[in-house]
């Protein structure tokens, strides 16, 4: 059970009313299909919502979403909104504008001369390692479409050089010329972005205060603000990114926030970032790009906050939906962070909680390939329209769900609860042509499908975690999501994990709301400074002022009060000459006397932990090359209530009876137990093979292995004997 703790500043004058207390905490979570809203209240009640997403207009999604949980609550949408402590918000907006390139049309301002970087690129042209197919058809791969047109370009003569001493005068009358021509030809918006800026960045904030007094109209953004790092080509693109999506999240946030208001909600709307946290409405239009892959990154959030309370430092956690597989990692209560971001080819350095995807969801598609008689699973997807062939909308291509469905996991009479009514016939039909194409049986046919997709989803876990210097043995998988729960306990086996955690049953398939919820506000400032070692405290120190400065200047504007602010500071190292940067936390706010030695110390570890033990090189010289300041403020948030019983009895309530359901490791069919999640109780323990089902999500318990109802009213898989012993061969 879930109870909310406040802020006293937000408890009304009587407690025992829930009119003006503002009692409820509220995540809401636009996916591409669904949107999720989840509301905590203080009673340790949720109330878990699901409202079909409205592409047109997000807005209206979300809020049907939020009135359908105050019907459920039996309050007017009015008063609703009154009771709400804090509403933190998950959008997609920016990343569907540009994926779908539907984006403003942007001018961009830069040094003269350089006007073609965000053309040029880097020679891997936004292709990664992680897709294996575009590497080994690189020749094949394409520059992706610009989102900034060359004659929306503007060189400016200005120049400022690598020590931040100006070399070249800004000419305020081209810029002005050049602001002039862009707005002649219809921009939307303005991104500026000059050569070593962020070691002075008054040129470009003169050009963005020119910009103001020529077209105050026009969105405008500047390097400095977004991304004040160095690499030319990846912060330019940050900031035409940002100026892609800026009006187009300006006016979906401002009407947004509009809406509530004259609804009744009266705090300030927070919306969740891909550093793991939320920010305010205003800082979210100011810069968008921070909202890009903030949806998945909620789901760890979640994970993160609902992991300490239970005492799990190390999760693996996993999403999965009807079109991707979302993996993020947490190591020692700290989720793992990536500094290079990729979205449409385009990189870009930001901060964020690395959140690696995959093709792979209940929607992905099985196509038979005839000239090598093999099947493939995924990356592409049926989508929402038509969706699987089970849905009866069109869809002839079986999917992962289709293949669930024939094996009898999915119950078509019950699925998300009764609200879609699941065609078998015509899934039966779509598999039996992916068999008869490859010779197999209909079941081995449906759970050949199942499995490359839960092994594809095993090998990217792998990579996430081995990669970064960490055995998935040591670690915990949280999963989540509506098709998560179904598949976890393959994977998850694969892998050799300690056990599966279904987060709070009930709201698994909304986690990433809940995530949104439990968010803290996170705003992360960052500055370059390279310097070698032996290093100048005085030096380090003064950057670290300026990065507090900044942090408490944005949490003043937020009306933040200073008892509620944390900083944790960070730099990244290297050894002097090389390229390999590494994130090495500081214990302390500022550096003593005596520093140098146990700073060194934490880059080897954390350095030869990532890239293996003996690759550092002690008699190296070491660089400072960014310092970064993560600034927290504590929300109210949910407080988890373990169970004061146990009760190992189950219900005979909660048992459905029994279903045919095809086993891959059995090769056969069991007529396997079904239960209602909803009426399964802490205490409670199912040996496999079973099913479980739950409003949103389907739970699979194969078998040889056993769930549990936790203390806390989580599900907990376990593997039994026969994983331990896998494992012990795994670590020999």
């Amino acid at each position: 059970m879930l109870r909310t703790t406040l802020d006293p500043r937000l408890r009304g004058d009587d407690e025992d009313k829930v009119v003006s207390n503002r009692n409820l905490l509220v995540g809401v979570d636009i996916g591409g299909t669904f949107t999720d809203c989840v509301v905590l209240d203080r009673g340790g009640g949720i109330t878990a919502t699901k409202s079909p997403s409205t592409p047109d207009n997000f807005a209206e999604g979300m809020l049907a979403a939020m009135r359908l949980a105050a019907d459920r609550l039996g309050v007017s949408f009015a008063q609703f909104c009154r009771d709400v402590a804090l509403l933190t918000h998950g959008t997609t907006v920016g990343t569907n504008a540009l994926l779908q390139r539907k984006g403003a049309r942007v001018g961009l301002i830069t040094t003269r001369g350089h006007e073609d970087a965000i053309h040029i690129m880097r020679g891997s042209r936004g292709v990664t390692s992680r897709d294996i197919r575009k590497v080994v058809h690189f020749p094949e791969s394409r520059k992706p479409v610009p989102i900034v047109s060359k004659r929306l370009i503007e060189g400016v003569s200005e120049r400022v050089d690598c020590f931040g001493d100006v070399v070249v005068a800004l000419n305020e009358a081209e810029a002005e010329q050049a602001i002039r021509r862009l707005v002649e030809q219809a921009v939307e918006a303005i991104g500026v972005c000059f050569l070593w800026s962020f070691k002075y960045p008054q040129h470009e904030l003169r050009v963005k205060e020119m910009i103001r007094g020529l077209a105050p109209q026009l969105f405008v953004c500047c390097s400095v603000d977004i991304a004040p790092k160095w690499g030319e080509y990846e912060r330019v693109t940050a900031t035409a990114l940002n100026a892609y999506i800026g009006p187009v999240m300006a006016q979906y946030l401002g009407n947004l926030d509009q809406q509530l208001k004259a609804s009744g909600y009266a705090q300030p709307l927070q919306i969740t970032q891909c550093a793991g946290g939320s920010i305010s409405v205003d800082k979210a239009m100011e810069s968008p790009l921070l909202t890009l892959d903030s949806g998945p990154v909620s789901g760890v959030t979640g994970s993160l906050y609902l992991g300490r309370l239970m005492g799990y430092p190390n999760i693996i956690t996993t999403d999965m939906g009807g079109t991707s597989f979302d993996v993020g990692i947490i190591v020692d209560g700290q989720p793992a962070y990536s500094f290079v971001s990729n979205v449409a080819q385009y990189e870009y350095f930001l901060p964020k909680v690395d959140i690696q995807a995959i093709g792979a969801g209940g929607g992905s598609l099985a196509r038979v390939e005839q000239a090598s008689k093999t099947l493939s699973v995924g990356p592409e997807s049926a989508g929402a329209e038509p969706g699987p062939v089970c849905y009866g909308k069109g869809g002839t291509i079986p999917t992962v769900t289709d293949a669930d469905v024939v094996l009898g996991i999915l119950n078509p009479d019950n699925f998300l609860g009764g609200r879609i009514k699941l065609d078998r016939g015509k899934a039966v039909e779509a598999t039996q042509r992916i068999a008869d194409s490859l010779g197999l049986s209909l079941m081995e046919a449906a759970s050949g499908i199942a499995k490359i997709a839960e092994f594809k989803m095993a090998d990217i876990i792998r990579k996430m975690s081995v990669e970064k210097g960490f055995d998935p043995r040591d670690f915990v998988l949280f999963a989540f999501g509506g098709a998560g729960p179904t598949h976890a306990g393959v994977f998850a086996y694969e892998l050799g994990v300690q056990k599966v955690i279904i987060p709070q049953k009930q709201i698994a398939s909304s986690w990433c709301a809940f995530g949104a919820a439990s968010a803290d506000i996170l705003h992360v400032y960052e500055q370059v400074d390279i310097q070698a070692s032996p290093f100048d405290a005085a030096r380090v120190n003064a950057e670290l002022d300026t990065l507090e400065h900044k942090a408490n200047e944005r949490m003043n504007r937020d009306g933040i009060a200073k008892a509620r602010r944390r900083l944790q500071f960070s730099l990244d190292m290297r050894h002097r000459g090389q390229i390999n940067e590494v994130e090495v936390m500081l214990p302390e706010k500022r550096l003593r006397r005596g520093f140098e030695e146990p700073l060194r110390r934490r880059f080897y570890q954390r350095y030869e932990q990532l890239y293996g033990r003996g690759s550092s090189y002690a008699q190296a010289r070491l660089e400072i090359v960014t310092l970064r300041l993560r600034a927290t403020a504590a929300t109210p948030r949910p407080e988890l209530l373990a169970a004061k019983k146990l009760r190992r009895q189950i219900s005979a309530k909660a048992v459905l009876g029994k279903r045919n359901i095809y086993w891959m490791d059995l090769k056969k069919a069991l007529a396997s137990p079904i239960y209602d999640g909803a009426l399964l109780v802490p205490g409670n323990r199912i040996e496999g093979p079973a099913v479980i089902e739950t409003t949103d999500t389907t739970v699979v318990v194969h078998p040889g292995r056993s769930l549990e109802v936790d203390t806390f009213g989580n599900f907990e898989i376990a593997f039994g004997r026969s994983h331990r012993g896998k494992r012990d061969a795994q670590s020999q």
